[in-house]
């Protein structure tokens, strides 16, 4: 769209979802046994006909720049262009982004400088699992004339610790927001009648709340003054509050899958949520599909196996197991007897030869994959993890969170850091 220039923000240090985020910024975290999460929303610009966007990282950028790069090149005559921002030092200013206003403050010049000056500045976040066309929430911005427009879903009131909630008016100006509110008290204060969504929102009878989805369109000019005083670090925290005083502030409600992928249950709920018959999230709509990188990789191959509802990814070989509602990343190596049971297997980045096979296994190092006689249930294993012969990965004991030397639970569920070891015989 002209006028319009896109900004995801690529995360912070991610900590609710650790380990996966160990070695890697959330919005490079695998879903779906292929994508990453950074693919949904680029994915999302490119249907929507946002030719100019750009990417904001600082933590654990390297896998992510590295994503971006191989996957969304256009060529020197292409409209489209995905340009990366890394955090850097400046003469100017020495620090590292302070927040998610502060990372949009330090590089405005980058996406605004320019002949073609935008008239509005769409943010997004780099970790939500949704499907939008932002060119309606755009047009709605406009109509309205609206300083700023933030996206909104409406939850329950079990979910609303985990975001800002807010109030509008009938017609949809926001006027008051709290970003995660904490007692009981402020919950209920923020209680909404949104009777006046009904023919928008359907089912809004549960949810009565309404939740900011982290996404925002700015008026240019509106951004460049709300950024400008140093305090103001966080959209949720700062600016909106703030803007919702002197400005005209929207809300642009969505009447779709919405998922804020910030936790390690939230991860593995949105991914045991696309093995259902009929998805909330679907990666097979063909009218906006979701773009990643293209691996060269051979068919799955499955001998004699038993297979339900479960997604296997390209390259993958399954050896006389037993696979129930789960995900299967590419390149990954199940073993014979093996039972995997409402989990998810992110794969291998390359295949094991036959030398380095032997070399793992003189030094009592099993290889890459799901070792034979396995049993594994509601874990994550990620990717490049070497699990033995004979392991049990089920929670035995089933604790909310604990760890070991390499295994990690949280929130009952049992996760494999990438790269780990797990010796053949280890029960956890």
């Amino acid at each position: 769209m002209p006028g319009v220039r896109t900004v995801i923000l690529g995360g912070g240090r991610g900590t609710r979802l650790f380990p996966l985020t160990r070695e890697r910024a959330k919005p490079s975290v695998q879903i779906a046994g292929k994508f990453r999460l950074i693919d949904i929303p680029l994915s999302n610009c490119i249907n929507s006909e946002l030719r100019e966007i750009y990417i904001l990282t600082q933590f654990n950028s390297g896998s992510l720049i590295r994503h971006i790069s191989e996957t969304y090149h256009f060529g020197s005559v292409a409209s489209h262009s995905v340009r990366i921002l890394a955090a850097s030092q400046t003469p100017t200013n020495m620090d590292w982004y302070q927040g998610t206003a502060d990372a949009v403050r330090q590089n405005l010049r980058n996406f605004i400088d320019s002949p073609e000056h935008p008239e509005h500045v769409l943010i997004l976040a780099g970790d939500h699992l949704y499907r939008m066309d932002y060119r309606d929430m755009i047009a709605q911005h406009c109509q309205s004339q609206a300083d700023i427009t933030v996206g909104v879903v409406p939850v329950e009131r079990a979910q609303t610790r985990r975001f800002g909630i807010l109030q509008a008016d009938a017609d949809l100006r926001i006027r008051r927001f709290v970003e995660k509110p904490t007692s009981d008290s402020e919950v209920d204060s923020l209680i909404s009648d949104l009777s006046y969504l009904q023919d928008r929102l359907p089912n809004i009878a549960d949810k009565p709340f309404l939740a900011s989805m982290g996404i925002y369109v700015f008026r240019t000019s509106a951004l460049a003054e709300a950024v400008k005083e140093p305090e103001c670090l966080d959209f949720g925290e700062h600016i909106i509050p703030r803007s919702i005083q002197n400005r005209a502030v929207y809300a642009y409600p969505f009447c779709g899958y919405w998922e804020d992928i910030g936790t390690i249950r939230s991860f593995y709920d949105a991914n045991m949520g696309l093995l259902d018959t009929v998805p909330q999230f679907n990666f097979y709509d063909e009218s906006a599909p979701v773009y990643t990188y293209t691996n060269h990789l051979p068919n799955t191959k499955v001998n004699e196996s038993h297979i339900r509802s479960s997604i296997l990814g390209e390259g993958s070989i399954i050896d006389r197991s037993d696979i129930d509602r789960s995900i299967i990343g590419q390149r990954c190596f199940v073993g014979a007897e093996t039972r995997i049971e409402s989990s998810i297997l992110m794969g291998c980045n390359f295949y094991e030869s036959a030398a380095q096979i032997e070399a793992n296994r003189g030094r009592g190092c099993p290889p890459m994959g799901i070792g034979r006689r396995c049993h594994i249930r509601s874990a994550i294993v990620d990717k490049n993890a070497h699990v033995g012969d004979d392991v049990m990965l089920i929670n035995r004991e089933n604790v909310a969170e604990a760890e070991g030397p390499n295994w990690f639970i949280r929130d009952y569920i049992v996760v494999i850091p990438r790269d780990a070891v797990v010796p053949s015989g280890t029960i956890v």
